[in-house]
């Protein structure tokens, strides 16, 4: 053993010797963080045009296209979160939309959010309506004929315990909400549906575990 350490750090040392300086002459380089406002984690389209559509992303806020993708404007500049966990366009009224803050994809580079935004023309001003403390917010669904009634589901805080995970509904489009499914606070919601037939009734979401 003694023998093939010995030979290893003169493996080492001759190298050392023959590459010489020039290889550790490298020049500074930017090796991080990395920037991660390209990732797209939610999408959205207008249901009477497809061409406007609303793209979330992780830490660059929320954008929008009038003619299908060939440019792109940011209107969430101004809010004072860029983390965009989900967006939803009303069906019965494509100007109202809610942007849920904090993306839904739990790993080491995860941006967290501030709760829930509302916008009632088409993205061009905001207003916060609640849920502070929900973190992340990975799903929101507007009832296909009524604009005020929303299911948020919240994933919550990816690496600790948190007691705003769950299911939240409002009926008055975020004047109040109320949760109407919590399992425990270490299990938030990852995706949610409604029965196309019955929209009154609450949704069934499949529950993604924080450990």
């Amino acid at each position: 053993m003694r023998l093939s350490i010995y030979s290893l750090f003169t493996l080492f040392a001759i190298s050392f010797s023959v590459v010489g300086q020039n290889s550790f002459q490298v020049a500074p380089r930017s090796i991080g963080p990395a920037g991660m406002s390209g990732r797209i984690t939610a999408i959205a389209v207008n249901p009477n045009d497809k061409d406007i559509w609303y793209i979330g992303t992780a830490s660059g806020g929320l954008w929008k296209t009038i003619n299908a993708g060939t440019t792109f404007e940011p209107i969430f500049d101004q809010q004072p979160v860029q983390s965009i966990g989900a967006v939803a366009v009303a069906p019965s009224n494509p100007n109202v939309i809610y942007a849920g803050t904090g993306e839904g994809n739990p790993r080491n580079t995860q941006t967290s959010g501030k709760g829930i935004f509302k916008s009632l023309d088409g993205g061009i001003s905001w207003q916060f309506i609640g849920l502070p403390e929900s973190r992340n917010i990975h799903r929101i669904i507007i009832h296909p004929t009524d604009k005020n009634t929303v299911w948020v589901g919240v994933l919550g805080d990816p690496f600790a315990a948190n007691e705003s995970r769950g299911v939240y509904k409002t009926t008055d489009g975020g004047q109040h909400w109320n949760k109407v499914l919590y399992i425990n606070d270490r299990t938030g919601i990852a995706d949610m549906i409604i029965h196309p037939a019955h929209p009154n009734l609450d949704s069934a979401p499949r529950a993604r575990r924080h450990e």
